[in-house]
């Protein structure tokens, strides 16, 4: 017991350390300042929450995709997501891009981002990318890139809009604290794998690569 509650301790202070690193160096929130890029991977999370009330993550994550089409910063969207029984987030993120003016030919699907760590492996060891942007909100942005950089990406993040003060906000802060240990774990111990890997899938960009 002594000893993993060590291992926890040591857990939550490399932790700390290795995602201070990535905060202000590879996070953009200013769309004129952010370097173009091949492709965009928009990180999942539900359209609507309790009681059909609309999720402004999701909302913001959108907008901030479809800001980077239309400044010509990326030429591909790979949108990742869990597709359950019940909710299909990966379709509902598609047709959202597509009606914010992105055009289907260039939004791949992707649908076993069960996790932020699956979908960031996936990112490169199914759909090939590498040198790209990840979307979401900075809060987020911080393990998906400490992911990435771990991996051998050479990832940057576009800070989608935020909901600070809100009840939200804070849950998904509470949240991102204990998911933020699990990724260090995942890489640094655990060695964990993606639940589903499988095929190679082609993405398709605006311009020839």
């Amino acid at each position: 017991m002594r000893y993993i509650y060590k291992l926890f301790l040591l857990s939550v202070i490399f932790t700390s350390f290795s995602f201070c690193e990535v905060i202000n160096e590879d996070i953009f929130t200013d769309i004129k300042k952010v370097p173009a890029k091949k492709a965009a991977l928009v990180l999942g999370t539900a359209k609507y929450i309790a009681k059909g009330k609309q999720n402004y993550f999701y909302t913001y994550r959108i907008r901030a995709a479809a800001q980077l089409w239309k400044a010509r910063k990326i030429d591909a969207i790979v949108v990742s997501g869990d597709k359950s029984t019940y909710y299909d987030e990966v379709t509902l993120m598609y047709k959202d891009l597509i009606k914010a003016g992105v055009p289907s030919k260039y939004i791949t699907k992707d649908f076993y981002g069960y996790r932020t760590f699956d979908s960031i492996v996936r990112a490169k060891e199914v759909f090939g990318l590498d040198d790209y942007i990840i979307v979401s909100q900075k809060f987020h942005l911080n393990r998906a890139l400490y992911i990435a950089h771990e991996k051998g990406q050479r990832a940057i993040g576009f800070a989608a809009k935020d909901i600070e003060g809100t009840k939200a906000y804070k849950k998904m802060l509470e949240r991102e604290e204990l998911a933020q240990i699990k990724a260090f774990l995942d890489i640094n111990i655990l060695m964990t794998k993606p639940k589903v890997l499988g095929k190679k899938i082609k993405v398709n960009y605006r311009n020839s690569y």
